[in-house]
């Protein structure tokens, strides 16, 4: 089974259709069973007002595919041929890499937020039995590696130092931010976050212009200020002096020629505009108007790469590498696990065959010497097990681990719907170091104790 992510997002659609879609899904109790009942095995589907995105362990790629994304084209009503223009699909290792980031943060509106662990904290238990094994282990390691990147980074600082290195550039550009106006496009978190930072800076008049005028009054009025909507911004881009602007729109909000007619009536005053969108929300060409300073997030990355926020967003990213590799490792040694358990397995019905027929034969043969036969018998099985047995799982990290056990299962004729868990063999020998060396490797342990993404299950479930 393969990792499968098919999402909508504020990266990849307009507003209003990522809307459609997320009142579409709704209760995704609904959503879960019908993609079980499709071609997919697992199913976590992830809804916030950011984003929806279905997680599905699969056997097929197109099958995969195919059957979210018509769920997601049916439930919303918007024809499958408009919808998939928005969609974005990640596979196998790509859709681990995107579900860790999004767990750190990175991939918000607002770099390094936490509020996501949460929401894939819920997503992750209503999807209930709909999350098997492999879904399992990818969300509660999720879940641990967001833990890890707020705890061991400062990354929880990125998106305030965005906005405050934003606003120092709009400093000296306009001056002091003390009684300036300000005008702030976008209604969303980052919007939210960069009105708190002005207030603190004690501004002026704030104004907050979004497509949505109810979320513009909302945010507003949160502010000490008011809200208006965009069909009237040239007139509040003549009035204020900072323009900060975060919609999550796909296409450019404020154009360049709304900007010159605003200039145009500006009498000469100087104006600052901080893009904080991706995409960008404000045309590249504005700067090149008088009187213009036009900051974008281009340009606050490379201010904060050398910061302590840069390097905090940077150790996520090699948080996230780690884990996606030691994720990859085990889902590898998830896949052979059956193939060594069905060996076994049939090892231990031959010799419980043999051992029960040399009963019928020998019906005298005391218990001590029934018992030394019994032991030699196991003993020589296991041994003659030993290497292959253990080969299958070392060979696990190389692409062909899956050959090798692909022919294992053909040479011994094994049940390809053997138990995916690795349990203690019946063959087990007390007292043999090399072989129980081999059934920790077989259960995927480097040491006597419980592994670290096992503690940390434990402690998220607790947590």
């Amino acid at each position: 089974m393969s990792v499968l992510v098919v999402g909508i997002s504020h990266r990849s659609a307009p507003v209003s259709l990522l809307e459609e879609v997320t009142v579409a899904i709704g209760d995704t109790g609904g959503v879960l069973s019908e993609l079980k009942a499709g071609a997919v095995s697992e199913a976590v589907v992830l809804s916030t007002c950011n984003r929806v995105e279905v997680y599905a362990s699969t056997e097929g790629f197109h099958s995969g595919v195919d059957a979210i994304t018509d769920l997601l084209a049916r439930r919303s009503g918007v024809p499958l041929e408009e919808l998939s223009k928005h969609l974005y699909v990640h596979w196998e290792g790509q859709a681990v890499v995107h579900l860790f980031q999004v767990a750190c943060g990175l991939d918000s509106m607002v770099v390094g937020e936490s509020q996501i662990l949460g929401q894939l904290r819920r997503a992750y238990g209503a999807a209930g039995d709909t999350a098997g094994q492999v879904l399992h282990e990818l969300f509660q390691t999720a879940l641990r590696v967001g833990k890890r990147a707020h705890s061991e980074t400062g990354i929880d600082a990125a998106g305030q130092s965005l906005v405050s290195v934003g606003l120092e550039h709009a400093v000296r550009s306009v001056g002091e931010l003390e009684g300036r106006s300000i005008l702030i496009i976008g209604a969303g978190s980052m919007g939210a976050l960069a009105g708190a930072t002005l207030r603190r800076a004690e501004v002026g008049d704030i104004v907050v212009a979004n497509r949505t005028a109810a979320n513009a009054a909302r945010l507003a009025a949160s502010l000490g200020g008011r809200g208006a909507g965009l069909d009237a911004l040239v007139d509040e881009l003549v009035a204020a002096d900072v323009v900060v602007t975060s919609t999550g729109a796909t296409g450019l909000v404020v154009h360049r020629e709304a900007v010159a007619e605003a200039v145009a009536r500006r009498g000469g005053r100087p104006l600052a505009i901080l893009d904080l969108a991706l995409p960008r929300d404000v045309d590249p060409l504005v700067r090149t108007l008088p009187g213009v300073t036009l900051v974008d997030l281009e340009a606050l990355q490379t201010a904060l790469a050398g910061t302590e926020a840069g390097a905090g967003v940077e150790a996520a990213r090699e948080i996230v590498g780690d884990e996606v590799g030691a994720f990859l490792t085990w889902q590898q040694s998830a896949r052979v696990a059956p193939t060594v358990v069905a060996l076994r397995s049939k090892a231990d019905e031959v010799v419980a065959a043999e051992l029960a027929r040399l009963t019928a034969r020998m019906p005298d043969l005391g218990d001590h010497e029934r018992a030394e036969v019994e032991q030699t018998v196991r003993r020589v099985v296991k041994n003659l097990l030993h290497t292959p047995t253990v080969r299958v799982k070392e060979l696990t990290e190389a692409p062909v681990g899956l050959s090798y056990a692909e022919a294992l299962r053909e040479l011994f004729g094994l049940d390809r719907a053997a138990p995916a868990a690795v349990t203690a063999s019946p063959l087990t020998l007390e007292g043999d170091a090399a072989l129980q060396d081999e059934e920790r490797l077989l259960r995927g342990d480097d040491s006597t104790d419980r592994s670290s993404t096992e503690q940390a299950h434990a402690s998220e479930a607790t947590g």
